[in-house]
């Protein structure tokens, strides 16, 4: 079954409704906003706990396929109806929901959230946005038709420190902006073997129903569920599709950057089943008002990352070692290599475990994942910009920054909810969304085809590289 056909039976068939455009918005008695959450385990446990936390929250329906995950979450709202499908959940809940959560494995952020969509509902949607770029670009589409307040869940787009450096980058604190670099050590990866037979699936998971809309396969223990999934091709997006999301959000944001033109990524020989434990992706977008004509964006991720680089050099760094200068000099050294050259101490710490560098006309950026000032250094050294902080603080009523996870974690779920009581709108609706998610699937996606710079149409959403094209999107098994 093809995507345009799994929509329209979702929204259609199996509801055997079409709700009103009336509807949108349309909130529960006294103003309260009801919420049903598909997936509670995990993430989408987190993402429960931290919607129910608003006042005017009433959570009314759970969905999982896990009865484990299911039974938890009922104890902690055991007023809420449960259920194991969500397309059973939006036929029956249909008019006693007001908004849905979707906080599933990849693949199935786009059947549920354009399901849920369809039927004129309120989406927040876990980060990346969707598993393939036709469902990105769908998802933009529907919810702009439909005028819906939606909201991808990248907590940290709500965090001080990433509005800050937002504000300074656009402030112009380094000048015109030409590269960023940007980096996670996380191995979302599988360099090994699909795995063979099968085992027993246990009573408590409904494996045809956590498979969705994937092609089937038989179920092994520790592989799929739960966690692993991230690793997969056929479920997750890596680690690119995980941190990437995160930590490319500010720089994206601050420099108003739409999808790349080209994209290249320097890793292994794709296997079919999982993705590289290691990747280095180079972008190149089309230059905006913060940048020059062109900006190149490189990403790291896996052991080791980030490769060295002049660009990441912090203060006061030693001296590389011969090792290094060796394999530096090495024009086809392998990205293992690159990414075996540990970060070298400096005297001000190390490199952050993650973060993204900006590299402008003067000077340097160094934002830090998580929770941390940006850091200026011009010509080697770290400058004071307490005053254009105090600035920029003052001139967008941002206060002080709050070192509480507990407590700034809601804010962005938070958000939502106001968004939907019409009390505010989302600063990460599917409108941004989409094309962030676009740029990180496109880098996914050239991770197929090792070291090949791929060439990407923007408004035809096609690749030069036509057997790139088929990776766009795939099909839906009906389940």
């Amino acid at each position: 079954m093809n995507k345009r056909d799994f929509i329209k039976k979702s929204s259609l068939g199996v509801l055997g409704v079409a709700l009103a455009p009336s509807l949108i918005g349309k909130m529960g008695p006294h103003n309260r906003l009801r919420t049903a959450h598909i997936g509670v385990g995990n993430m989408g446990g987190e993402d429960l706990k931290a919607i129910s936390s608003h006042k005017l929250v009433d959570v009314t329906a759970l969905v999982d396929v896990d009865a484990n995950n299911l039974a938890a979450a009922h104890k902690m709202h055991p007023k809420a109806k449960v259920f194991s499908d969500y397309r059973v959940m939006l036929k029956e809940m249909a008019d006693d929901i007001d908004a849905v959560i979707v906080s599933t494995p990849d693949h199935t952020h786009a059947p549920a959230s354009m399901m849920a969509m369809n039927m004129n509902k309120p989406v927040y949607c876990q980060k990346p946005l969707t598993h393939h770029v036709s469902e990105a670009r769908a998802m933009k589409k529907l919810a702009t038709e439909k005028n819906l307040v939606t909201q991808m869940g990248i907590q940290v787009h709500s965090f001080y420190d990433y509005k800050l450096a937002t504000l300074l980058i656009q402030s112009g604190i380094i000048g015109k902006v030409h590269t960023v670099r940007a980096w996670s050590p996380k191995n979302w990866g599988y360099d090994g073997k699909a795995p063979k037979g099968n085992d027993p699936v246990p009573e408590t998971l409904d494996w045809n129903l956590w498979l969705g809309t994937s092609s089937e396969r038989p179920y092994k223990k520790g592989v799929y569920h739960p966690g692993n999934w991230r690793k997969l091709m056929d479920y997750g997006c890596g680690t690119l599709g995980d941190m990437g999301v995160h930590i490319f959000d500010t720089p994206y944001n601050a420099l108003e950057l739409d999808v790349p033109r080209t994209i290249k990524n320097e890793c292994r020989k794709p296997t079919g089943f999982g993705y590289p434990e290691n990747n280095i992706v180079t972008y190149e977008f089309p230059g905006t008002k913060h940048t020059g004509d062109a900006l190149k964006w490189v990403w790291y991720d896996g052991p080791g990352a980030p490769a060295e680089h002049e660009d990441l050099k912090l203060p006061m760094a030693n001296k590389k070692s011969d090792k290094t200068d060796k394999v530096s000099e090495k024009r086809e050294a392998s990205v293992e290599e690159k990414m075996s050259l540990e970060t070298k101490t400096t005297g001000q710490g190390q490199l952050p475990e993650q973060g993204a560098m900006f590299i402008g006309e003067k000077g340097r950026l160094l934002l830090p994942h998580f929770m941390e000032l940006p850091k200026k250094i011009v010509d080697g050294e770290y400058v004071d910009i307490s005053a254009e902080i105090s600035a920029v603080e003052k001139a967008h009523n941002m206060g002080k920054p709050i070192r509480n996870y507990a407590s700034e974690g809601p804010k962005h779920y938070h958000q939502f909810v106001e968004a939907c009581l019409g009390r505010g709108e989302c600063t990460a609706p599917f409108s941004y969304a989409s094309r962030l998610t676009e740029t990180i699937l496109l880098g996914v996606i050239a991770g197929r085809f090792p070291n090949q710079t791929l060439h990407w149409d923007a408004a035809t959403a096609k690749f030069s590289e036509e057997e790139a094209n088929q990776y766009l999107e795939s099909p839906y098994r009906e389940f």
